[in-house]
């Protein structure tokens, strides 16, 4: 059982975030859409956790605290799913390789588990992210 593991990380649509995003994105149905990672069951093995168990992902420019599911689409040992949104935003590397988008896919994250820590709202993310949150609101 590891610590971490370093896997290869895949962003984009799905049809959970898709519906989420309609009812809006602070909603607890956002929440629960998009403020996880979806793994290989090998890979959950590999770092010895159980179901919903809260992990950290961390690339080369930030970190993020989502649920660990099991994938819904197939994935391959290796490779993790974040859904696109304030989450995945926190660890996509900005990097555009002259296409003017962020690196959404192909980038390494190192994920392990946490505890006594939670998945922050997207609004503690998003104003975080800009200085701008001064904690319960």
């Amino acid at each position: 059982m590891a610590n971490r593991i370093t896997l290869n990380m895949i962003t984009q649509r799905s049809i959970e975030e898709g519906v989420a995003m309609e009812k809006g994105k602070t909603t607890p149905e956002y929440f629960e859409a998009c403020s996880i990672i979806e793994m290989h069951d090998d890979d959950v093995k590999a770092l010895g956790l159980v179901p919903n168990q809260l992990v950290r992902v961390t690339s080369e420019c930030g970190d993020v605290v989502v649920k660990a599911v099991r994938g819904r689409q197939s994935l391959y040992p290796g490779l993790a799913f974040i859904p696109q949104g304030v989450w995945a935003n926190q660890v996509v590397p900005p990097r555009t390789q002259a296409t003017g988008e962020p690196q959404y896919s192909g980038f390494p994250v190192t994920v392990e588990p946490v505890n006594g820590e939670r998945r922050k709202s997207a609004l503690e993310l998003v104003q975080g992210a800009v200085g701008l949150w001064r904690g319960d609101q």
